[in-house]
């Protein structure tokens, strides 16, 4: 009888064991996200509500810091150029990466090849990338003047003039983010059923039928996750801009990255720069809400 309560003590002891060891498992991992990632979000929420000054708190000052965001012309229009930035950024990458992936998805002798050379751009640092285009971009001893001057034209003005300034700017995030954008739509293209095409073909529809009535319908929801994935990511961009150009000429490149950058660090305004990056962050988050429900979308189909 003891024997039996005994083995049955043990037994709910090891049940015991076995419910909490999944807990015990993701506890570190669960501390260093609690460490990372929400702390510094309640400490940006703190912060945006007090006033500083030489970075010391003076003072509560509730939502003003927000409401100040919507009357500040310089926020606004580092908004705009941001928004600008993207839409331009991700709607050409979108483009070049569905038409590389589209090429690329037939086997050929160098394709292999092909395709690693084509995800280079990616992996290069993105402080690298932008030493490289500012090289490029020079108007005194740069690639683009050097070639003017070759065929008999002068310096060629790219970062001393607003709109070629932002126009390089779009150009440098489309050569490096392209490839992320092939990536994504390649794998998406690889993992369609064959057979809808197959019967296409034996019916005798031609590419352009095929491509329209078939592979974009079917690559609508990979494609949908993509440019949402890279639009948050080309929200936060600031390595490139801020080595490229740093916001100039003018503000005609001030992103929302350097323009908090510069409010933190340049003028001192803490509170107000913590406002301004967790407004920005929201609509980031709310980006992200919406690719998980594309990612669900596509798991589903």
């Amino acid at each position: 009888m003891h024997g039996a309560a005994q083995a049955r003590k043990y037994r709910l002891q090891g049940a015991g064991l076995d419910l909490a060891l999944p807990y015990l498992m993701l506890a570190p991992g669960l501390t260093i996200v609690l460490g990372v990632l929400v702390y510094p979000l309640w400490d940006g929420l703190r912060a945006s509500t007090k006033a500083y000054r030489y970075g010391s708190p003076v003072g509560d000052i509730g939502l003003q810091n927000y409401v100040r965001l919507w009357s500040d012309v310089q926020f606004l229009n580092s908004l705009w150029v941001t928004v600008k930035f993207v839409a331009l950024s991700v709607s050409f990458e979108a483009v070049l990466g569905f038409a590389l992936a589209l090429f690329c998805l037939r086997e050929f002798q160098g394709i292999r090849l092909l395709r690693t050379v084509l995800i280079i751009p990616m992996v290069v640092t993105p402080v690298v990338v932008a030493i490289v285009f500012r090289l490029i971009y020079a108007s005194d001893a740069g690639m683009l003047t050097a070639l003017s001057q070759a065929m008999g034209g002068g310096a060629v003005q790219i970062l001393g003039n607003p709109v070629n300034a932002f126009v390089g700017l779009v150009v440098l995030d489309v050569w490096e983010w392209t490839p992320l954008m092939f990536l994504i739509l390649l794998a998406g293209l690889q993992s369609l059923p064959h057979e809808p095409f197959e019967a296409a073909r034996v019916d005798g529809a031609g590419a352009w039928r095929v491509f329209a009535d078939l592979t974009f319908p079917m690559m609508r929801p990979v494609l949908a996750v993509a440019i949402v994935l890279r639009t948050i990511d080309a929200f936060g961009t600031f390595d490139q801009v801020f080595v490229l150009t740093r916001g100039g000429p003018g503000e005609a490149t001030r992103l929302i990255s350097i323009y908090g950058y510069d409010t933190a660090f340049k003028f001192q305004q803490t509170g107000y720069a913590a406002a301004l990056f967790v407004t920005i962050g929201l609509v980031v988050l709310a980006l992200a809400f919406s690719a998980i429900r594309l990612l669900r979308r596509v798991d589903a189909s």
